[in-house]
């Protein structure tokens, strides 16, 4: 414990599943912690009740990812109660399905809006404010690389996009030493994709050993990630799916 003292990190999407999980590990390991919510505040503060019981600082802030303007409006906020920002979580996204004759430009619009140019204005937000050394870290998925049924097209897409994102901004902001890396989950037991559904034995199907991960599983790599031990890894996709794309 302790690997993150004294640093500040902001989650996006912290109220709930991964990003919740993640909130409270970073704060376990030291950190202050700034999250997101767009429209569960009572469940942002519980988080931020848990971050202090963690003996860290905690700040909720409203900020729906399809508005650009609200997300700035986090990472300043961040900046002004904490002082600094050290660590940047992009985990807020949305999942839908549909086949590609009947996605709506409408629905493509929300998709990338929320899962993929949100990524890019809380980076380029952020980018300024984070000292030499500091942290980006996105959750995409592990169906960016690979898509094994139909309907997913548009999610696909949408996560597909941040592994070049990833890969440019490593670039752009490695003279400062700062790290930009995606996490790619697979099955992950969320109210998202419960490890219970109808759905949830045909992904364990895919997998090398059957089991889908937990939100706790993906907040330890991401802490590892946040952390000095992870210095040497940037620009990188690091999946986390039980050997559902091998």
């Amino acid at each position: 414990m302790g690997n993150l003292n004294g640093k500040v990190a902001l989650v996006t999407g912290g109220s709930r599943g991964m990003g919740a999980a993640i909130a409270r590990r970073l704060a376990t390991e030291g950190a202050n912690v700034a999250l997101t919510y767009a429209r569960s505040p009572e469940k942002a503060e519980s988080v931020v009740a848990d971050i202090a019981k963690a003996g860290q600082r905690g700040l909720a802030i409203q900020a729906d990812n399809r508005n650009a303007a609200a997300i700035e409006a986090a990472v300043a906020g961040t900046v002004k109660e904490f002082g600094r920002l050290d660590i940047l979580v992009n985990n807020a996204g949305i999942f839908s399905m549909a086949p590609i004759e009947d996605v709506t430009l409408e629905a493509y619009d929300e998709m990338m809006a929320v899962n993929t140019r949100a990524v890019f204005v809380a980076i380029r937000a952020a980018a300024p404010h984070l000292p030499e050394g500091g942290r980006i870290i996105s959750i995409g998925s592990n169906l960016a690389e690979r898509v094994p049924s139909a309907g997913m097209s548009l999610y696909a897409a949408s996560k597909a996009a941040l592994i070049g994102l990833t890969k440019g901004v490593a670039r752009d902001l490695g003279a400062r030493r700062i790290t930009v890396n995606l996490v790619q989950p697979g099955s992950t037991d969320t109210d998202m994709n419960p490890a219970h559904s109808d759905h949830a034995d045909a992904q364990r199907d895919r997998m090398a050993i059957a089991s889908y991960g937990t939100p706790q599983d993906i907040a330890g790599l991401v802490a590892w990630l946040a952390s000095e031990e992870a210095r040497f890894v940037t620009g990188t996709t690091l999946l986390m799916d039980s050997g559902a794309n091998a």
